[in-house]
């Protein structure tokens, strides 16, 4: 399919919750059934349009969690002022349906067919940035790629951590690294701070295997990551960056 969609020329289409999946206690998985879906690709995102009795209108955009052929699912975070993701995450049942637009985005996607499909793959998240991540991670497995792969994700702490039962037993050939910045259990062995250069040296590729990152999270996240990247000495064209407005920081 095409990498790239064009918001104007997609047409809204019925979406019906098929499932539901509590990841923590804010975050929310929804599987959506979805006949007319044209197909995406892993990394793109989708649009989501309620609306209500009284004809009011709201739309926000959600990274797509599944991989390519799989059923469409969004993973979405609980904002307590939010106009959209409280109702997503705590009134929505089977069975019920909104609009959704999409595939969008061309930028920020890993596809198995192309140079940068073959190369390692750093991926880096903060909280809920981890969700275009996880279609990657997906779509590797699914299309059998045994390209070597870094996940590092943070998370202020371990019940916040987004898909922790799927992450523990990842594929061959993906190593998850964690770092917890503001409690962490007893027997707590990983990383215990915000991300920065020294852990960005200690856990990237060296830049002579000319990997390619893919970089998530709020935006001061994204901004530092990419920046320590960079300072790495990644080209800025193989540090590819999708940013969300701050939420917490992780």
């Amino acid at each position: 399919m095409a990498g790239t969609a064009v918001r104007g020329r997609l047409t809204w289409q019925t979406a019906t919750v098929d499932s539901v999946v509590d990841e923590t206690p804010t975050v929310r998985t929804l599987v959506l059934g979805l006949p007319d879906w044209a197909g995406h690709q892993a990394g793109q995102h989708l649009d989501i349009r309620l609306t209500g009795d009284d004809g009011y209108q709201a739309e926000r955009s959600y990274s797509i969690a599944a991989a390519p052929g799989e059923p469409v699912a969004i993973t979405v975070e609980r904002l307590d002022d939010g106009e959209v993701s409280p109702y997503l995450t705590q009134d929505v049942q089977r069975g019920d349906e909104f609009e959704v637009r999409g595939p969008i985005g061309g930028y920020f996607v890993w596809d198995p067919a192309r140079p940068d499909g073959t190369v390692p793959l750093l991926l880096l998240a903060g909280g809920s940035g981890v969700v275009p991540l996880r279609s990657i991670l997906r779509d590797r497995a699914r299309v059998g790629s045994s390209v070597p792969t870094r996940l590092l994700y943070s998370a202020r702490n371990w019940d916040e951590v987004i898909y922790r039962s799927e992450f523990a037993s990842p594929e061959a050939g993906v190593e998850v690294i964690y770092t917890l910045t503001r409690q962490q259990p007893a027997d707590w062995t990983g990383y215990a701070r915000r991300v920065d250069q020294a852990m960005i040296t200690e856990v990237a590729w060296p830049v002579a295997q000319a990997p390619v990152a893919y970089v998530c999270g709020p935006t001061n996240f994204v901004e530092a990551v990419a920046a320590d990247l960079v300072a790495l000495g990644y080209p800025p064209q193989r540090v590819k960056t999708e940013r969300f407005g701050a939420t917490g920081t992780p």
